[in-house]
């Protein structure tokens, strides 16, 4: 008897040394592991004893098994909220993103740096040309951020449209209008503190022109297409401010290019979603016109209108003569274009229009960009110019001379000698008259 209840303490101490989950009650006990209960007879409770002692498990594999906590478990709440945060911050972004139009945004911004390196004369202000990219990307993105919040119904009606955050629930109003405040705000106090008070009023003014001006013209008249035009046209300008720190007619040539260049552009876009912006709501110029006939003569007069800023750029000095050239080439293929599509009022030649003019203005920005003429380079031709108008003008005064000595020598009959005193001076003493000479 007490060598049973020895052994049985002895094995009930080896079971726990080796388990702890493992829980002796009586030589006839019940033993639970982690919540499952057995009852074990004396033979079957030696039998466990010696395939427990045997084989032993492993901590580790019973962490595996789930029949231990480890440290882990401890970080899986981290890891999680980590996780949280991380998609939260992707929606947002992109939520943003598409209500700032970005790619549109992205080419707003590229025109005002075009402008900035066209004002920036000899030296250009890498920083400055930063920061002011910077102000218009921000400015631009509230602008475009406020014209979805007005237009929420309408784009709700628009195949094109109705994925964007505001319509699609992803982001409530309030939260976009917070961030297009914010970020408008903080675009033009950039713009105050790096560039100037010039380029910040003239994004906010555009800002304004966009938001409040041009957003609700399109659902009252056509009109809104021109106003538009007059908005992308400003931000060249206000590069060219930020740079320059004033307004100066060659800065007007970029600014005149995207103005004539935006009709097409949108006369092309307007008729291939004509029936999108009816459902919206929009008042656009091609749905008063059932046959595009006017939609397609507006287009080609504004591409012809172009046809002239290359001459101009080169005689106000402000490119070279190859861009002259090549301005007037590839504005002639737009005009081709829109030739084409006012012969042939088609979706097909609608969008042929349309890839045209994405293609334009980048090709008109690099090679204005690229043959610009410094302010160095500009004074050294104007030097030269000076030069050649003196030579020239020298050498006109040696022509006239020459012919007066020839019809002198023609009317006296041939060379003649004159007298020795004459070589002197005209007269030998200040107080004499001077001496003449009378000819045999």
């Amino acid at each position: 008897m007490w060598r049973n209840s020895a052994i049985s303490s002895f094995s009930s101490k080896l079971l726990s040394a080796s388990n702890p989950n493992y829980h002796y009650a009586s030589s006839s006990s019940i033993f639970t592991v982690d919540g499952v209960r057995s009852v074990l007879s004396p033979s079957q409770y030696q039998c466990q004893r010696s395939s427990t002692s045997s084989a032993a498990p492993s901590p580790s594999s019973l962490t595996k098994l789930g029949f231990l906590n480890s440290g882990t478990d401890a970080i899986q709440p981290l890891a999680s909220k980590a996780r949280d945060a991380v998609h939260i911050a992707r929606h947002y972004g992109r939520c943003y993103w598409e209500l700032s139009k970005g790619r549109l945004s992205m080419l707003v911004v590229a025109t005002s740096g075009t402008g900035y390196v066209l004002g920036s004369g000899n030296a250009i202000d890498f920083a400055g040309l930063c920061w002011t990219c910077a102000g218009t990307m921000m400015v631009a993105a509230s602008a475009n951020s406020l014209n979805q919040v007005f237009e929420i119904s309408n784009d709700a009606k628009m195949k094109r449209t109705r994925h964007r955050p505001l319509p699609s629930g992803r982001i409530t109003a309030a939260h976009a209008v917070t961030w297009a405040s914010s970020v408008g705000l903080a675009g033009t106090a950039l713009l105050i503190c790096k560039a100037n008070m010039l380029a910040a009023g003239l994004a906010a003014s555009n800002l304004i022109l966009y938001a409040f001006a041009y957003t609700p013209l399109k659902q009252i008249h056509p009109i809104n297409t021109w106003v538009g035009a007059v908005v992308g046209a400003i931000p060249p300008l206000l590069g060219w401010a930020a740079a320059s720190g004033q307004v100066s007619l060659n800065g007007m040539i970029l600014p005149a290019a995207l103005y004539f260049w935006q009709i097409p552009h949108f006369m092309a876009l307007a008729y291939l979603c004509r029936d999108d912006y009816a459902a919206g709501g929009y008042r656009m110029f091609s749905l008063a016109d059932a046959s595009g006939r006017r939609t397609a003569a507006v287009a080609l007069r504004n591409c012809l209108y172009l046809v002239p800023l290359g001459f101009i750029a080169y005689d106000w000095g402000l490119a070279s003569g190859w861009f002259c050239l090549e301005s007037t080439l590839i504005t002639l293929a737009i005009s081709a274009t829109a030739i084409s599509f006012y012969r042939d009022r088609t979706t097909q030649k609608a969008r042929k229009m349309f890839y045209a003019s994405l293609l334009y203005l980048p090709v008109f920005m690099s090679g204005l960009l690229f043959h610009r003429i410094s302010d160095n380079q500009q004074l050294l031709a104007d030097g030269s110019n000076v030069v050649d108008e003196h030579t020239s003008l020298e050498n006109i005064v040696q022509e006239s001379e020459g012919a007066n000595r020839k019809e002198g020598r023609q009317s006296t009959g041939g060379p003649q000698a004159r007298p020795p005193v004459a070589y002197a001076s005209v007269a030998p003493f200040p107080f004499l008259p001077a001496p003449s000479y009378s000819t045999p």
